[in-house]
């Protein structure tokens, strides 16, 4: 993934935090179902997102205040996520009419949010009482050295955008149907579809980024899409369980298998548009 030098960054809109690893954080008022309807990248118990005793110390810190352009993240590493961040937002702000911008989260830890407590356990989500994603960047180790991916920045921009096509569900309404629907799983589920089209908005982003002047990536290689899709792959349902457990279980699926998800990221970057994305539909 290339990045524009002169593009301007905007750091407001990534936060990071940090909780005391011994601490325990006090539990949101979010039910079981919607829990699991989260947008957790990878499956994950829910004891470790919630926590019904007393706080423990969280620091909030401008880590990324010091990400002015795209030139920093030679001299940072750390400004590429201000960079995935602004680009996804840049582009929805003007696909979704209406869209609400939010922020990216990254924590160490542990970490408050109004869907719960999480620790580092739990992955990548998205919680839609707040409206915010967060991001333990340790998963990106996770992703390479225990679920086999290639990694690369535009691996990581595909975890990140994925969560924030959460956020385009929950402001579309699909994301509260699929609530609804009750706490099904199997690779058609409200649930599977669900993390689906959130495949298929990152893949959509993808295949935009590029294409604004203004934008701070300046160029998405067929090598970052191939990167991308090997990360899609390497989170399907059926891969973790194979490697966890030696077989799999369909019905238990909660993400989509690694074709369904290589498949329907790979249906948004080749389309472009967002309405290409009704896995309801499907």
């Amino acid at each position: 993934m290339q990045y524009r030098d002169s593009a301007g960054l905007d750091s407001s809109q990534v936060r990071s935090s940090s909780g005391a690893a011994g601490g325990k954080l006090a539990v949101g008022g979010v039910g079981g179902l919607v829990i699991v309807l989260l947008a957790v990248f990878l499956g994950f118990d829910p004891s470790a997102l919630l926590s019904g005793t007393e706080a423990g110390p969280q620091q909030n810190t401008d880590s990324y205040a010091q990400c002015r352009t795209g030139a920093d993240i030679e001299q940072n590493r750390d400004c590429r996520f201000v960079a995935y961040t602004n680009s996804i937002q840049a582009y929805w702000s003007k696909a979704l009419p209406g869209y609400q911008p939010t922020t990216t989260n990254i924590f160490t830890g542990r970490v408050s949010t109004a869907c719960g407590t999480a620790t580092s356990a739990v992955g990548p989500f998205y919680c839609p009482v707040d409206r915010v994603v967060y991001l333990d960047t340790g998963f990106f180790d996770q992703l390479t050295r225990q679920l086999g991916a290639k990694g690369g920045d535009a691996a990581e921009a595909y975890v990140i955008a994925h969560e924030y096509g959460h956020h385009i569900s929950n402001l579309t309404g699909v994301l509260e149907r699929a609530q609804q629907a009750g706490n099904q799983t199997g690779p058609n589920s409200p649930q599977v579809k669900l993390e689906l089209q959130a495949d298929c908005y990152a893949g959509v982003w993808l295949a935009n980024a590029a294409k604004d002047a203004a934008s701070p990536i300046a160029a998405v290689t067929r090598d970052d899409m191939l990167r991308a899709a090997d990360a899609a792959r390497a989170v399907g349902d059926d891969r973790i369980q194979e490697q966890s457990t030696g077989r799999v279980d369909r019905e238990s699926w909660t993400h989509g298998s690694a074709k369904q998800r290589q498949d329907w990221l790979t249906r948004g970057f080749n389309s472009g548009d967002p309405r290409q994305c009704d896995t309801f539909a499907a």
